[in-house]
């Protein structure tokens, strides 16, 4: 599985690069038929201070996988979309090993 991770309008950090790709490896060690993954980190105005949105798009047999999630950390924001990543990932398994 290739990881590709964008920082959009803002300054790239290695850690976050390094936590995501760690995590989305594991995850791709469950489902071998993961293809790609892409991730974009964005801030976004916002006056609550929840600004920080990551985005997950995975490319696997079927349609594309997306969860979005926005927090006031940048950890807390990918965590929630690789909840919602698996959520979906356990979900396809299911409906393939039916066929």
């Amino acid at each position: 599985m290739t990881v590709d991770i964008q920082y959009v309008q803002m300054a790239t950090s290695e850690a976050m690069s390094t936590f995501i790709t760690e995590k989305l490896n594991a995850i791709s060690k469950k489902y071998d038929w993961i293809i790609k993954a892409n991730v974009f980190f964005r801030i976004e105005n916002d006056p609550t201070g929840n600004g920080k949105i990551c985005e997950i798009q995975i490319s696997a047999p079927g349609p594309y996988l997306f969860a979005r999630s926005t927090e006031n950390h940048f950890e807390k924001a990918a965590v929630a979309s690789l909840k919602d990543i698996e959520k979906q990932l356990k979900k396809r398994k299911g409906i393939l090993q039916k066929h």
